[in-house]
């Protein structure tokens, strides 16, 4: 493979960039065509700035729930302890000015790193023309803002074009009442009545996050609960926080359209019943960007929703073509792009690699609390594909959380029976991106209950209550 040199990137987010640096790493010469910024949505749209509203919220919240319990007394034209009105405001035209502010320099950032590593980096929209040349290249048309065009030539092409918010047709948003979530950082001021639309993990990050900052808000959810993609009992425990905060859920509620009334917004529901609030975030899904990149006409099949097929080493059914991120239709996540896209090269260009594991992926909803699982899950077991025990541990009996006032969570741990080697887990916890790693080691390296609850934990911390529940595990006779 050492005359496979050339390599053409279409899409400059987490799948895109990270294979630039190893492809670059590695010897070739790289192109990234890049539409709006390196970084892609993830950080320019999605998650850099999602989290770093998610940042202000947090602080917020732990602040509304907790003060009083610590002993914190308000004071200086705060309302008197004791009080129902709240503590603490928000400015939302400061946090979104310095949320657009953090992905601009996060993007920077990446860029500096791109380039400085020999990367070149062209503007435009890229697409894949049909055949390859008797030598195996391939190549890339990029038709650049102002309509111009370049043609690139490739010995391989990466595609990690994303994707976008998918849109209801009765409610398309406007950018100032209707919003998608990449309109949410244009707003001066903090909604009243936010309702939202959607359930999923984008749409209970921002319904909790806005609640915490202040709007009263209505999660229209179509399923019987909030999440309904993830673990039951974390489900629960983060849909009753919602509830006991002041958040209307309205569960088994299809939204059919949204509409502005002047400065209200009407969302009809499917049986006729219509919510008003002054703002409505559509969270609704997403949506591959592969239309009009003549992927198919190219020789990549794509799937019935759109989505590019791979195989584990990020191999579109194109030789030469591979595909990495949102695209693909695997996990959409940051994390998962990134490791496609460095697969990808490392298989193009020759590399021992090793295939992509899902089960080793680890994920998070950026909720409060958070929600960060691995390994296999709760519905596996119930489904009966996987045999595990499982231990679940509520977090209120850790002492770490009694001290800081948290009531709500847990840790729960499967294993293996007779083995007990872990293979997978659950953690609702502030921060339980940070604690979930632990997990994801023991599964990545295939340890024994045994063996996490040997390790050592600081007392007291959070993560003391994962090596209780492998300890539990581990009693339970394996």
């Amino acid at each position: 493979m050492a005359c496979v040199t050339r390599v053409v990137i279409i899409g400059g987010g987490p799948g895109g960039y990270e294979a630039a640096l190893v492809a670059a790493q590695l010897g070739a010469e790289v192109t990234v065509v890049d539409r709006d910024g390196l970084g892609g949505a993830s950080v320019l749209t999605d998650c850099v700035p999602s989290k770093t509203l998610i940042a202000t919220a947090e602080v917020m919240t732990a602040f509304d729930s907790s003060y009083e319990e610590l002993g914190i007394v308000a004071t200086s034209g705060m309302p008197h302890a004791g009080r129902a009105a709240r503590v603490m405001g928000v400015d939302l035209g400061r946090v979104n000015h310095r949320v657009k502010g953090l992905a601009l320099a996060q993007s920077h950032d990446i860029t500096t790193a791109v380039t400085r590593a020999g990367v070149r980096v062209v503007r435009g929209r890229g697409r894949l023309e049909p055949g390859q040349a008797p030598d195996g290249s391939r190549r890339v048309t990029v038709t650049a803002a102002d309509g111009s065009t370049r043609t690139l030539v490739a010995d391989g092409v990466l595609v990690a074009t994303g994707g976008h918010p998918r849109e209801i047709p009765d409610a398309r948003p406007d950018g100032e009442r209707i919003l998608n979530w990449t309109q949410l950082y244009d707003l001066d001021e903090l909604p009243e009545k936010l309702i939202v639309v959607g359930s999923g993990v984008t749409g209970a990050e921002f319904a909790g996050a806005y609640q915490s900052l202040g709007s009263e808000v209505t999660l229209v959810s179509s399923r019987d609960r909030v999440l309904p993609g993830e673990d039951p009992d974390a489900a629960t425990v983060l849909e009753d926080v919602f509830r006991r905060r002041g958040m209307k859920v309205m569960a088994r509620s299809r939204a059919r359209s949204a509409k502005r009334t002047g400065d209200r917004v009407e969302v009809t529901l499917a049986d006729g019943r219509v919510i008003t609030g002054t703002h409505c975030l559509m969270a609704v899904g997403a949506i591959p960007n592969t239309s009009g990149a003549g992927l198919e006409e190219a020789g990549v099949e794509l799937t019935d929703s759109g989505h590019i097929r791979t195989d584990g080493v990020s191999r579109t059914t194109a030789p030469g073509v591979y595909a990495a991120g949102d695209c693909t239709g695997v996990f959409a996540l940051a994390s998962v792009a990134a490791m496609q896209g460095r697969i990808a090269m490392y298989h193009l260009l020759g590399e021992s690699v090793t295939p992509l594991n899902l089960k080793t992926v680890s994920a998070n909803v950026f909720t409060d609390p958070e929600i960060a699982t691995v390994g296999h899950t709760q519905a596996d077991v119930d489904n009966g594909l996987i045999d595990a025990r499982v231990v679940t541990l509520p977090l209120r009996r850790n002492p770490r959380a009694k001290m800081q006032g948290i009531r709500d969570g847990f840790v729960k741990i499967f294993c293996r029976p007779g083995t007990g080697i872990v293979i997978g887990g659950v953690v609702v916890s502030p921060r339980a991106s940070e604690l979930i790693h632990p997990v994801s080691i023991a599964i990545d390296g295939n340890l024994t209950v045994e063996r996490v609850a040997r390790a050592f934990t600081v007392y007291p911390s959070l993560s003391g209550s994962i090596a209780e529940t492998a300890r539990q595990l581990h009693g339970h006779g394996l």
